[in-house]
């Protein structure tokens, strides 16, 4: 089983979009059996929120659920618990690091390095207010990591 945590800043817009997006992707394949998918943020001013609802109107436009998902803090543990911890910019996988201390496995890195576009990072749109631009991100790293966890099964 291959275990994903995504995480973002708040854990109500970006990664909760990832972690359900990618949730009904590899269901679609047939795969969630194969799979563990959760999301966090890397602050505790979200903890116990819902999903923000730009990215809930998103997801349900895609036919996906969110229901039930609150914000959660990722914790030290994460880093033994999962086997991709995924970051959705460069600010996140700072904090990531800070909280997990090092990455000494390499399980750490941005959504986007599954994609040509490595390096880049996932707009937040808790700023941008653009969730349209961050379902195209996001949409497009989830099926990158999908091709590369499929080398891993």
């Amino acid at each position: 089983m291959i275990k994903i945590l995504f995480i973002c800043l708040g854990n109500i817009c970006r990664s909760p979009l990832a972690e359900f997006y990618f949730k009904d992707l590899v269901a679609k394949h047939n795969l969630s059996a194969e799979f563990y998918i959760e999301s966090a943020a890397t602050s505790y001013e979200e903890t116990g929120n819902p999903v923000h609802p730009g990215t809930r109107k998103k997801l349900a436009a895609a036919g996906i659920s969110c229901a039930g998902k609150t914000a959660r803090c990722m914790e030290r543990e994460d880093y033994r618990k999962f086997d991709y911890l995924i970051g959705m910019d460069s600010m996140t996988t700072v904090s990531m690091m800070r909280i997990l201390g090092g990455d000494p496995k390499g399980k750490v890195s941005k959504l986007l390095d599954f994609t040509e576009r490595t390096g880049q990072d996932i707009a937040d749109p808790w700023y941008t207010g653009n969730f349209d631009r961050t379902y195209e991100d996001v949409k497009e790293g989830c099926e990158a990591l999908l091709q590369d966890c499929l080398l891993r099964l």
